[in-house]
């Protein structure tokens, strides 16, 4: 049975100065011996906390935060990551909830659900809003309700995320994290979990509005490959109702006044022609991403089975050749006679 050697805990940091050095203690005072702090190039002496704290410290190569998880892979040999942020706004109370999905088979991708016991004031309006809407928006494109897609508190298996592809820079991580596990049928399992306020001596890294429209623009362009019937149908609708608009006004204003706008005309219908086309392809491509997830997962079950059947083989192989020397030694006295 697994148990916390087994994991390390990943912190990505920028500018956490002021609550890195406690949350390193609360994991390492519980038992969490492997603690990895990716900084981002902190300028507040985080880094050096961070080491006096007794974390491995590592220097990210580039900026933001998907990066920096992307990067840590490298310098990660346990099988088990407890990824949070160094905010102190994580629970090491959660981290056991966090990580029994994981050993015990269930999952492979846990995510801390924030909105589950959310302490007051510890999330904006504005940012609850946005998170809410964003949720909303991956269930409606990616069809799974995963309740909090950008929870900073996961855990995961090293193997599942060398499945993922994933280059998300900054922020967007989360989403990408989310989408991927869909796109490539990770186990994935929501945990309740409890989110409190930052402390007030420390500034968020966050900014709503540009880092929303990331996100937004991360989840659209991902449907691509996972929902592409929603990816080009959303442009197709879109581009189809602006020609039927155009068309319609052209009609009325010959039939009420005999104006006619053979432009207006002309650009209705190839953006009818071109809606319509893109409908079509995205019915398409939805085809042939379903087949193709059915062989992959038909590919997947014939190598879960050889793999399960190789050790059988080698088995009934080593019971022949244990038969075989027995019948060996039984025989040998027979024929030395014999040959006497």
């Amino acid at each position: 049975m697994p148990d916390r050697s087994d994991v390390c805990v990943l912190i990505p940091t920028l500018n956490e100065a002021e609550t890195i050095g406690t949350v390193i203690d609360e994991f390492t005072s519980r038992g969490f011996e492997d603690v990895l702090v990716i900084d981002g190039d902190s300028a507040d002496g985080t880094r050096e906390i961070a080491a006096e704290h007794g974390a491995r410290v590592e220097i990210q190569s580039g900026n933001g935060k998907g990066q920096a998880v992307r990067e840590s892979l490298r310098y990660i040999d346990n099988p088990y990551v407890l990824m949070l942020d160094g905010d102190d706004t994580y629970r090491v109370e959660d981290a056991d909830a966090m990580l029994e999905p994981l050993f015990a088979g269930r999952a492979e991708h846990v995510i801390g659900d924030r909105f589950a016991d959310m302490e007051s004031g510890a999330m904006s309006r504005l940012n609850r809003l946005g998170n809410r809407l964003i949720n909303g928006a991956f269930r409606w494109i990616h069809g799974r309700n995963l309740q909090d897609i950008l929870s900073g508190y996961r855990a995961f298996t090293r193997e599942s995320m060398e499945r993922l592809n994933l280059t998300a820079s900054g922020f967007g991580i989360e989403t990408e994290l989310a989408v991927e596990c869909v796109k490539h049928g990770v186990k994935t399992e929501v945990v309740p979990i409890r989110y409190e306020a930052r402390p007030d001596d420390s500034e968020t890294n966050l900014r709503p509005f540009r880092d929303g429209g990331v996100i937004i623009l991360t989840l659209y362009q991902m449907a691509k490959t996972n929902n592409p019937l929603f990816y080009f149908g959303s442009v197709g609708v879109l581009s189809t109702l602006a020609g039927v608009a155009l068309g319609a006004y052209v009609a009325i204003e010959w039939i009420t006044t005999r104006t006619s706008h053979e432009v207006i005309a002309i650009v209705g219908t190839l953006a009818i022609i071109f809606g319509v086309q893109l409908l079509i392809f995205g019915v398409l491509s939805d085809m042939i991403v379903a087949i193709n997830r059915e062989q992959t997962r038909r590919l997947e079950e014939l190598a879960e089975k050889l793999s399960e059947q190789q050790p059988q083989a080698a088995e009934s192989a080593g019971t022949r050749e244990t038969e075989s020397d027995s019948s060996e030694e039984l025989t040998a006295p027979g024929e030395s006679a014999e040959r006497d």
